[in-house]
């Protein structure tokens, strides 16, 4: 994924109630069991059934750094779905989400104001709607510059606006040189 698709994760994974497992072996057994199979996980990180089986016994330990990347990248995705959907939906309906970054940001305004871009470092809470558009575009394969319009689009109203109550000719805000992102719940 990208930054803002990542930022989105990391926000839900600080939710979870129990840690991810963390060996070779506990992992490659979580997804044989979610997948009802070592043929299906050999598959989707494509290695050998064997491979998988030996994993499974704790015959082989450590994998390679691509396969170890791979491996927890799908155990996360499927990691305690039910209170990554409850986080979720909490931030969609009630709670909002928080969104803390350091980035040049700019803007597009009428002629005679100052739209450069310039490094800001904010920390805004967005509402519950604009939350909602982001998990729901991430659900539904945004790429990070649709992400990225989404939280752009946000900041517009939220900060520089202040919800209509100044800079209500403000046509675009727009990210650029992103150095820190972060979300939280």
């Amino acid at each position: 994924m990208g930054l803002f698709g990542d930022g989105l994760d990391a926000a839900v994974h600080k939710a979870f109630t129990r840690p991810v497992p963390k060996s070779a072996s506990a992992q490659m057994r979580y997804l044989v069991k979610q997948l009802k199979g070592t043929k299906a996980v050999a598959q989707m990180l494509r290695i050998s059934q064997r491979t998988v089986e030996r994993y499974v016994n704790e015959q082989i330990k450590k994998p390679r750094p691509d396969l170890a990347a791979r491996l927890e990248g799908e155990v996360k995705k499927r990691w305690q779905p039910q209170i990554r959907a409850k986080a979720r939906q909490k931030a969609a309906t009630t709670g909002g989400i928080l969104i803390d970054t350091r980035a040049r940001i700019g803007y597009t305004a009428p002629i005679g104001t100052t739209d450069e871009d310039r490094l800001r470092h904010l920390t805004v809470a967005l509402p519950p709607r604009y939350a909602a558009r982001l998990f729901d575009a991430q659900e539904a394969g945004a790429t990070d510059q649709q992400l990225q319009q989404i939280a752009a689009e946000a900041l517009k109203e939220v900060y520089f606006q202040d919800s209509g109550r100044r800079a209500g000719s403000l046509e675009e805000v727009r990210f650029a040189d992103i150095e820190h992102l972060e979300f939280d719940l």
